[in-house]
């Protein structure tokens, strides 16, 4: 199992897919509450490995990550341009309804945070990354 990681100043994402791309959790926490829910993830899942983004306070949060989860290694992935890819997986997994529909996909905006997905997203692209190796 992989635990991706979205960091964040407020929020965070976070997602545990397995390698065939099966997604078994996907949440957005608050960066105050984000650690303990890793650790409890941790316990949950069989994580083997972290893959988390590169970008806003990735530093810092790649420091607090290590410190809790000591024996698990962390992976940095390019996370650029993830949170528009992430509204547009938003509504492939939850299709628009009503009166939403009539508005161009591009002008839609997601009702909640996409945080979560976008660590799905990273996960996906480390997964793409090693089939390529």
């Amino acid at each position: 199992m992989i635990l991706g990681f979205d960091p964040g100043r407020d929020k965070c994402g976070i997602a545990v897919m397995d390698q065939k791309k099966q997604v078994h959790y996907h949440r957005v926490v608050a960066s105050t509450e984000t650690s303990a829910a890793i650790e409890q993830l941790c316990q949950q899942f069989p994580i083997k490995l972290v893959v988390m983004g590169n970008l806003t306070t990735a530093k810092s949060w790649q420091q607090v990550i290590k410190s809790h989860l000591n024996s698990i290694p962390v992976v940095m992935v390019d996370e650029r341009n993830s949170s528009l890819e992430a509204r547009d997986r938003y509504w492939q997994i939850y299709p628009p309804k009503g009166l939403t529909k009539l508005i161009p996909q591009g002008m839609r905006l997601p009702p909640r945070p996409v945080d979560d997905i976008v660590a799905i997203l990273l996960i996906e692209r480390y997964l793409q990354t090693q089939s390529n190796n």
